[in-house]
């Protein structure tokens, strides 16, 4: 990373991003992406290089130590090249469009993404990583700018026929063939899971390793509609080795993006908002399938973590956390033995030694990454001549004191800017959590956050996508919208405020209204208000993330659940026929998609619970009903039903009387009015 005396400076010193900020200080003449890069490289008729990264990508860091910090290599860019660094989280359309180039190129994708395209944004050449000089068969970066320009100059006619090629590639797979969605995508994207996954140590392929948390939660539903026990049972293996590896933070909390290895045990030491959200939603969802008070201690220790790490005192989550502290992966989170020893005495030393995998060898170049891969607990204790109770208590013990010694040491650097979409992803854990666990801090911690929301990230109405020392920039993208209504759907469930959903309402119709494709049907990335780029990507497949399309079709079908309004019954269902032939020919790359399937096609309920808060007889039903795991139930509980109103008009008219009451719809009608909560509570459980 840069320091700032560097005398060198750029056009990113003006920026906000702390991504572009860190390339401030290169010799490399870099510009923001925008008309002046792009005019320059028009009137100079020079080729353009799109650099695409993100704050805490180690080997971004690796590319500019190498090539964007050396004068030599910065001077045959700035020479031939006009160059732009683009920050991905800030720029999710520029990144999608490049990205889907890259790996039509290359067959692969990732980050650092350099794109070399015309003066018109039309690529001609990609790849991810590039060394400074050539070696490893991987083509030299110096080498790829001598070579490329030759290109460009000595034949422009080639070049501007790879980049007319490419774009209409690009534009024509932005337009997929729409049909029915059937069942059978359902039980594909589960064989498919099953095939890939990892019987020995859970998760799906080999290495590297990633959470896919959106996959997890499709098997939960897979399990509970269709019974399938395997479904259950690959969930429960990968959650438990995750939280046994060393990808968690067994000192601090949290996970990291990813393992290196098949078993869990190295992680890539960033660790990202978007994964911690993702993971302590499905954690607590296991929770409630299963009752295992393990995954209810992993989600309330994530969310510990980024409540004193990541969150800001007036709601707002930071971005992430990088993987390198002075220089060095990981050298935050190891230890030696001798360390272990020193901070905990000999004997409780040696007890979280030998739970911990703490040896003098390492397990680490050198060093320990504390995990519970191959520990027996029992076993242990016995050897101890401890209960598996106290061998706890006094892990905790020890956890604590070397939290406390680590805290001295350099810190991995925070990006620190906030994201709206995964904020909104954040606010969902953190509601949902509260009304699992029964948690009013997390539920207010929720409330909080969408408040900063609210005050900071829109401008004139019109929803905004970061936020950053005081500055709000760039319009938002789709998936701001569509995890603002994951949110929304989450909060409103959590605290049966009916102001949740006429905001919900609000947000999904400026959705349609910005980013539908009326033509045919889903939503564009990119808002119609927004400065047009060479296609107009309109994502389903599942990343890192759920797609911003997945999420949407599944939240619009609750919405009109909660809210009664079949245009969002309606939308979801253009969007089944929109996406019906990419969800079919690789089903288990949208696995979230598929959720709304298994949602649609479900016996789903409206439950309408009306009583007078406080009353014994109504918290104990909806204590009940928020603590199991019943995706396919609609809650919606209130005190007196005029007050609905505006959200949910067809629950408005329902009868308050003196004792609670509770309406159960099915296929728009609904049943008589119960008042035995008990058989109600019996009835639903079926």
């Amino acid at each position: 990373m840069n320091n700032i005396d560097q005398p060198h400076e750029n056009k990113l010193i003006h920026e906000k991003s702390p991504y572009l900020l860190q390339h401030a200080h290169n010799p490399v003449d870099w510009y923001p992406w925008g008309e002046e890069a792009f005019e320059k490289a028009k009137r100079e008729n020079k080729p353009v290089l799109v650099s695409i990264g993100y704050s805490t990508c180690h080997w971004c860091h690796v590319m500019e130590r190498e090539s964007f910090e050396d004068e030599e290599t910065a001077k045959l860019l700035n020479d031939r090249f006009v160059a732009i660094k683009v920050d991905r989280e800030e720029r999710p359309d520029i990144d999608s469009i490049y990205m889907k180039v890259c790996q039509g190129l290359t067959g692969q994708g990732g980050w650092p993404l350099n794109v070399f395209v015309t003066p018109d944004q039309k690529p001609f050449y990609a790849g991810t990583y590039f060394p400074k000089e050539s070696r490893y068969n991987l083509p030299g970066f110096k080498d790829a700018i001598m070579q490329l320009y030759q290109q460009y100059n000595e034949k422009p006619e080639r070049i501007t026929g790879i980049g007319d090629k490419i774009t209409a590639s690009l534009q024509e797979r932005m337009n997929a063939e729409g049909g029915e969605l059937t069942e059978e995508p359902l039980h594909k994207a589960f064989s498919q899971m099953q095939n890939s996954f990892d019987t020995i140590f859970g998760g799906f392929g080999k290495s590297p390793k990633f959470p896919s948390p959106h996959m997890l939660m499709y098997l939960l539903r897979y399990y509970r509609q269709y019974n399938q026990d395997l479904a259950l049972t690959m969930v429960t293996k990968t959650l438990d080795a995750m939280a046994n590896g060393g990808i968690y933070d067994h000192v601090g909390f949290g996970f990291a993006r990813y393992a290196v290895d098949q078993e869990w045990l190295v992680p890539h030491f960033e660790k990202m908002l978007y994964d911690n959200a993702m993971l302590a939603l499905t954690y607590t969802e296991a929770f409630q399938v299963t009752g295992n008070e393990r995954y209810k201690r992993v989600a309330c220790e994530i969310l510990a973590y980024v409540q004193r790490d990541m969150t800001r005192n007036d709601g707002g989550f930071y971005s992430a956390e990088d993987a390198d502290s002075e220089g060095e992966e990981g050298k935050f989170y190891v230890w030696t033995k001798e360390e272990v020893h020193t901070i905990l005495g000999e004997e409780l030393g040696s007890l979280y030694s030998e739970l911990y995998d703490i040896t003098t060898r390492g397990n680490f170049e050198g060093k320990n990454i504390p995990n519970l891969i191959k520990t027996d607990l029992s076993k242990i204790a016995k050897s101890f001549n401890l209960t598996e109770e106290d061998v706890q208590t006094q892990l905790e013990t020890a956890r604590k004191k070397l939290y406390a010694e680590r805290e001295k040491r350099v810190h991995p650097y925070k990006d620190d800017k906030i994201l709206t979409s995964w904020n909104m992803l954040m606010i969902a854990a953190f509601a949902k959590a509260g009304r699992v666990f029964q948690n009013v801090e997390y539920t207010q911690l929720a409330e909080k956050s969408y408040q900063f929301i609210e005050e900071y990230m829109v401008i004139d109405g019109r929803l905004m996508a970061r936020y950053r020392d005081g500055e709000v920039k760039f319009k938002a993208y789709h998936d701001d919208y569509a995890y603002g209504l994951w949110a929304l759907n989450e909060l409103y469930e959590s605290t049966y405020n009916p102001h949740y959903l006429i905001k919900a309402k609000k947000l999904t119709d400026d959705m349609y209204e910005l980013f539908w494709d009326e033509s045919s049907g889903g939503f564009y990335l990119y808002g119609h208000d927004a400065d047009r780029l060479i296609a107009r990507p309109k994502d389903v497949h599942d990343g890192a993330l759920p797609s911003g399309n997945s999420v949407a079709v599944l939240q619009l079908l609750r919405l009109s659940k909660l809210t009664g309004e079949m245009k969002y019954d309606e939308w979801a269902n253009r969007m089944f026929t929109a996406f019906s032939g990419d969800v079919s020919s690789y089903s288990s790359g949208h696995a979230y998609f598929l959720m709304s399937k298994l949602y649609a096609q479900s016996s789903s309920k409206e439950v309408i619970v009306v009583g007078s808060n406080g009353d014994k007889n109504k918290e104990r039903l909806i204590e009940y009903l928020q603590q199991r795991f019943l995706p396919e139930l609609t809650v919606i509980s209130v005190e007196d039903p005029t007050t609905l109103k505006e959200a949910a008009p067809f629950a408005a008219n329902f009868l308050k009387t003196n004792e609670t009451t509770i309406y159960i719809c099915e296929n728009f009608s609904c049943s008589l009015p119960e008042t035995d909560v008990d058989k109600v509570m019996k009835e639903l459980q079926k």
